[in-house]
């Protein structure tokens, strides 16, 4: 079925002189043949298309700065570029593919000749959502969409229901993060052409799994932009996003800078059925119009959608839930926002490190009670780092709707080294917290690697002319400088150069021989099982969530659920308890039951040594360095009877998802 067919794409517009269009802008194969063109270029008298054949025709000018006009000899495939007023040549501001790079001339894309097969896919909720942030040029070795269908099943195994795309938005250079995006409608052309990703989302709705698009909302990049050309109300030059100019969204001339971006929401959606959208550091897209083009951009994307359900996640470092409140109640309709407080307070705790903005957290067990039990930590507090105070409140808003995570880009990017997490703390610290962040009742991240294991550092990397790199480099310094451990002379020789290819090359993820015996894959696998499973935990309400701290690095969590069903998670980070406290009553199990282990992260089959038998009647040893997950079991019935105390590791009545597994491995 053509895109052109499906039930998620609207009609075809025909308000430009009769012609058929699916976005305001840019150059579009007409259904009886030929291209109709249309450009906003108000600074501009006169804008000719020169397509690569050197036939060259003048667009005729509309209101408002658009130019539009119809060429019977271009087609799918032509490459052009616009003169403006006679001189230079340009690529489309709303080129759909940049063969060449940004530099280069856009090329004539036809959507509808794609043969989509998820006709039957209803898109995303929100209940349920595990995501797995990806990076398409490091995921493989090849950095390609064709390569990284491959990976695909691996995910649908792990447990993961959504991929989150890193920006793939054109940028220039090589290699690069993808949020210097210059060309906002061009799939980046080092990944393969726009197929090559329609393909990947195809594959991945045939697998089940949904696919969101980071998109960058709040600045261009430095390289290969060439919008002000065409016109200067693209940018706001009185504001800065804190990687340049501000995008102009309600100054002079903001309107078409609004349809701009309103209709680039919908064109992800519609020209490439992607599930939704994760916008990029909101606090930097400044709007003061009644309706905040945040919420313009979120109505525009979910009508794209058609009868897909979609998900809009939001980056927001000041942590405002009006973003992700109704806009009946004010807010701006999204979906979810991420939650760096849940991971600060995690590595906190895991590293012992606390630079930067890491130096307002504790890392103590009260603080990842709370980060569980209310989603933000800072909820109108002062922050010593920021000097002002940070945060909303969170009341009320359902768990769901904040996303946890012990990696994403940004963090292990932001550090000395760019080392994952598990080679910055114990691996029994690191399996404990892991269970915590996935079986907590927000919404989990993934970041690509840790079900791998991965040793490779992530690292920040930007391919670009010498005199912007070597910009970028000193910028970079610049910015760890506020870890001040980098700046140690000893270590400074250490940091990566981001414009080196090597420095790039080093991320690659590297593919094990069998990834279904990497302990970590076993580990998240099981989680997310247990995670889907259990009813309990498959709820996902804060609300019935209760924590007590039982020493210096332990706490518990316990998970009530109807009647006297609960769950009850023990996580020490710490030396071995001996005896738990037993003054707490959250340690108490229900009227006539004992606990019982449902899952443990010190299983030998994650590469754990063990736990303590629970011996019934008995006071606990808890050990340090791990997570129990215990469940109620009924009593046994002789008060001789030694309960677990005589079970081995392999008879525990653990979670269905480890049965006869590890006899076998």
């Amino acid at each position: 079925m053509s895109s052109r067919d499906s039930s998620t794409t609207p009609d075809r517009s025909s308000d430009h002189h009769g012609f058929s269009r699916r976005m305001p802008i840019g150059a579009e194969v007409q259904p009886g043949g030929g291209v109709h063109f249309r450009v906003w270029a108000p600074l501009r008298r006169r804008v000719e298309v020169i397509v690569e054949s050197e036939q060259t025709f003048e667009l005729k000018p509309e209101a408002d700065g658009y130019f539009s006009g119809f060429s019977r000899d271009a087609g799918v495939g032509s490459r052009y570029r616009y003169r403006l007023d006679g001189e230079n040549r340009f690529p489309d501001p709303a080129s759909r593919f940049q063969p060449e790079g940004p530099h280069g001339p856009s090329q004539v894309v036809d959507p509808s000749t794609f043969a989509w097969t998820d006709a039957s896919w209803n898109g995303l909720t929100l209940a349920g959502q595990v995501l797995y942030e990806m990076h398409i040029g490091s995921f493989t070795r090849e950095g390609t969409w064709t390569a990284a269908i491959e990976r695909l099943p691996r995910l649908r195994e792990l447990g993961v229901t959504t991929i989150e795309l890193m920006p793939v938005a054109e940028f220039a250079g090589a290699f690069g993060w993808g949020y210097d995006g210059v060309d906002l409608f061009a799939p980046y052309n080092i990944y393969g052409e726009p197929d090559d990703a329609r393909r990947f989302v195809d594959r991945a709705h045939a697998l089940g799994l949904g696919v969101i698009l980071d998109v960058v909302y709040n600045h261009f990049g430095p390289d290969g932009c060439y919008h002000r050309a065409y016109s200067d109300d693209y940018l706001h030059v009185d504001r800065a996003s804190g990687w340049g100019d501000a995008l102009n969204f309600d100054g002079p001339g903001s309107t078409p800078t609004r349809a701009f971006f309103i209709a680039n929401a919908g064109y992800w959606i519609d020209e490439f059925h992607f599930d939704g959208l994760r916008l990029d550091a909101t606090q930097a897209i400044h709007d003061s119009s009644s309706d905040h083009i945040i919420t313009a951009i979120g109505r525009r994307a979910r009508e794209a959608a058609g009868a897909r359900s979609i998900l809009i996640f939001a980056e927001n470092e000041p942590q405002n839930v009006r973003q992700i409140r109704s806009e009946s109640a004010g807010g701006f309709g999204l979906d979810c926002l991420w939650n760096d407080d849940f991971h600060h307070a995690a590595r906190v705790a895991l590293t012992g490190r606390a630079e930067a903005y890491y130096g307002d957290y504790l890392g103590t067990p009260q603080e990842l009670i709370s980060a569980v039990k209310w989603g933000f930590l800072f909820q109108g507090q002062t922050v010593k780092w920021q000097q002002k105070r940070r945060g909303t409140p969170t009341f009320g808003i359902p768990a769901a709707h904040f996303l946890v995570y012990l990696e994403n880009h940004d963090q292990v990017a932001n550090s000395a080294r760019g080392l994952r997490l598990k080679d910055l703390t114990s691996p029994g610290r690191y399996r404990a917290l892991m269970g915590l962040c996935l079986l907590s009742p927000q919404t989990p991240l993934l970041f690509q690697g840790q079900e791998l294991g991965s040793r490779r550092p992530f690292l920040y990397f930007s391919d670009h002319h010498d005199e912007l790199t070597k910009a970028v480099r000193e910028g970079r310094r610049e910015e760890l400088a506020g870890f001040r451990s980098t700046t140690h002379p000893e270590l400074r020789d250490y940091l990566a150069d981001p414009g080196a290819e090597s420095t790039f090359l080093a991320t690659k993820l590297e593919e094990p021989a069998d990834y279904r015996r990497v302990p970590e894959f076993l580990l998240i696998q099981d989680l997310l099982q247990l995670r889907r499973d259990d009813p309990i935990f498959r709820a996902q309400k804060s609300e019935s969530i209760h924590g007590a701290v039982i020493g210096p690095e332990a706490f518990v969590l316990r998970y009530f659920g109807d009647a006297d069903d609960s769950r009850l998670i023990v996580i020490n980070l710490g030396r071995d308890l001996y005896p738990t406290a037993n003054t707490e009553p959250l340690l108490a199990p229900p009227p006539g039951m004992d606990w019982s282990v449902l899952w443990f992260s010190e299983h030998p089959r994650y590469g754990g040594s063990g736990i303590p038998p629970l011996e019934s009647g008995q006071p606990w040893r808890s050990a340090g360095h791990s997570a129990v997950v215990l469940k109620p079991s009924p009593a046994p019935d002789r008060p001789d009877d030694p309960g677990m105390g005589t079970a081995a590791i392999e008879d525990y009545d653990i979670h269905p998802a480890l049965r006869g597994r590890h006899r076998s491995e």
